[in-house]
C-alpha cells in the first residue's frame, strides 16, 4: 500500500507519518510540501490513499484535489487542516474526499483513519 502525505508544515508531516504507521503496517509513505510537489510525485507513485492540507505555497489543497481527481476519478483523499469553516469544509466534500478531518491530527483519529483504510 502507498499513501502520500502532503502538508507544508514537516512538523505536522512527521506527525502524521508517525502516528499512521503505528496503526499500518507494510505501507510505502510519500510526503510532499506543495501540492504542485504533490501532483508530481502523485503522477508517479499512484498512492492508494492521500492526506492533503489545505493551505499550502504554489497549490492549495483544493486545486491539488481536483487535479487529482482528473488523474483518477476514484482516488481516496482525506483533508486535513485547521480551517473548519462550514463552507470549507463543504467545498472540500463536493470534491469527493472520504473524509475532513480537523487539525491536530491525534490517536484517536489516527486509529478511526486506519480502520477505515483497512476495511
Amino acid at each position: 500500500m502507498k499513501i502520500l502525505i502532503v502538508d507544508d508544515s514537516a512538523f505536522a508531516q512527521k506527525s502524521v507519518l508517525r502516528l499512521l504507521k503505528v496503526y499500518l503496517k507494510e505501507v510505502e509513505f510519500y510526503t510532499a510540501t506543495s501540492g504542485k510537489e504533490a501532483l508530481e510525485i502523485y503522477k508517479e507513485q499512484n498512492p492508494d490513499f492521500s492526506f492533503i492540507d489545505l493551505l499550502m505555497p504554489e497549490m492549495s489543497g483544493q486545486e491539488l484535489i481536483a487535479n487529482i481527481k482528473k488523474i483518477n476519478k476514484d482516488s481516496k483523499i482525506f483533508v486535513m487542516s485547521a480551517d473548519v469553516q462550514k463552507s470549507v469544509k463543504e467545498e472540500v466534500k463536493s470534491l469527493g474526499v472520504i473524509s475532513f478531518i480537523n487539525k491536530p491530527f491525534n490517536k484517536e483519529k489516527a486509529m478511526e483513519v486506519c480502520e477505515f483504510i483497512k476495511g
